[in-house]
């Protein structure tokens, strides 16, 4: 056998060897694609960026377990769209997230943003689960694409006032007159409408409401107003900027009170403000999103927040969970159809969130079986302090003397 055909013999005959020989073949599983539209820039850069962190968190531990079984598998994916700290832009991300094929989303750290992206979204008929949106506003228009798995204003206020008026009979009643601080959008506005209703029903008058707009840089003259009111106990309600510098204003001009208890203070409860201004921290109080402690899975995800050493906040816990929420929605969906994942959602039940929850069950668009919880910041923690079920330290209240 000359070369030539010695060539094309084994030529041949390694042909037949790759053609015949077994291959093995991974199917890729499918992937479902879910949005996670938060402020990354902008005045509430901080908390979008907490927030995208949670979802990723929670992406990755769905993705670990085996992704969505139901569906073969398919691994989550996320699509992140900054809205900038802006309505305007959060609007028009939807349409790129629409575009890029996503089946729900989740969204945004503030009523005004995701009121937008809510109007938005309905259009392309997508859900957005709401990590952090507590105006009314959001639940009363009737979209059906609208799913606010936290508590929203009046639950929060409702429940705050409960605990409020738990601490006050303790104390004797040292609490008579407030004082309200709030940021003008939809969220402190719908808030502070409220608590001017609601708080001489438990005793407490009402002795001076002030509202700023977001950004606000200088506190000063608010907090000469107060000086003037003197109330017993001052209620704020704004985000993360501006309540960091209003309780630093505080204790510059060294102002005492019974009480500082926030109801949705963004600061209040987050514990970079802890570590930051801790002096001026000191005894806040504050009634907000918060996980269960307690569950094997909030202990991971704190494990894994440390490990990423980035800070524990409620944005991230909240954004975790909204995920949780729409990873079960596949599940029971068996396919990403955008009208099957809004039948999901309308008749969830899912209670496996680390949230400390009930069931959760959609009315208008507002999770019923969500709560909130009471925190107050103790030396270098943030402790719980209400419900009572899983609290870690006992309220101090009426807050001891800063000066």
């Amino acid at each position: 056998m000359n070369r030539r055909s010695l060539l094309k013999t084994g030529g041949a005959a390694l042909a037949l060897g790759m053609i015949g020989a077994p291959t093995v073949l991974r199917a890729q599983a499918p992937t479902v694609k879910v949005g996670v539209l938060q402020p990354l820039t902008g005045n509430l850069a901080y908390n979008g960026t907490q927030a995208r962190a949670g979802a990723k968190f929670a992406i990755d531990a769905i993705n670990a377990a085996g992704g969505i079984k139901s569906m073969g598998g398919a691994k989550l994916e996320a699509v992140v769209a900054d809205a900038q700290s802006r309505p305007d832009v959060a609007a028009s991300a939807v349409d790129t997230l629409a575009q890029a094929g996503v089946c729900a989303f989740i969204g945004a750290q503030a009523s005004s943003l995701g009121l937008a992206s809510s109007q938005a979204a309905a259009r392309y008929n997508l859900a957005q689960v709401f990590d952090i949106g507590t105006s009314e506003q959001i639940v009363e228009r009737g979209l059906k694409n609208v799913f606010r798995f936290t508590p929203g204003v009046n639950k929060c206020t409702a429940t705050a006032l409960g605990n409020l008026k738990t601490l006050n009979d303790a104390s004797g009643n040292t609490v008579k007159t407030a004082a309200i601080v709030y940021e003008d959008g939809p969220f402190g506005s719908g808030m502070a409408k409220l608590l001017n209703t609601e708080l001489p029903k438990i005793g407490i008058e009402v002795v001076e409401s002030i509202s700023h707009p977001t950004p606000q840089r200088d506190f000063n003259n608010i907090v000469l107003r107060l000086r003037a009111a003197k109330p017993d106990i001052i209620i704020p309600s704004n985000y993360i900027n501006e309540y960091t510098l209003f309780a630093m204003a505080l204790r510059q001009q060294r102002m005492e009170v019974k009480a500082i208890y926030s109801i949705l203070g963004g600061a209040a409860s987050n514990i970079k403000f802890v570590r930051e201004n801790n002096e001026a921290a000191q005894y806040v109080m504050d009634c907000n999103h918060w996980y269960d402690p307690r569950k094997e899975e909030s202990k991971a995800l704190a494990a894994k927040v440390a490990e990423a050493k980035i800070d524990l906040t409620y944005d991230v816990m909240v954004a975790y969970a909204t995920i949780q929420l729409i990873g079960d929605a596949l599940e029971r969906a068996g396919k990403d159809d955008r009208e099957a994942m809004i039948e999901a959602l309308t008749t969830s039940t899912y209670d496996g969130s680390i949230m400390p929850y009930g069931p959760t069950k959609f009315v208008n668009g507002s999770n019923e079986g969500a709560q909130p919880v009471n925190t107050q910041i103790r030396g270098d923690k943030i402790e719980l302090v209400f419900p009572k079920e899983f609290a870690t330290a006992e309220a101090v209240f009426p807050m001891p003397a800063r000066s």
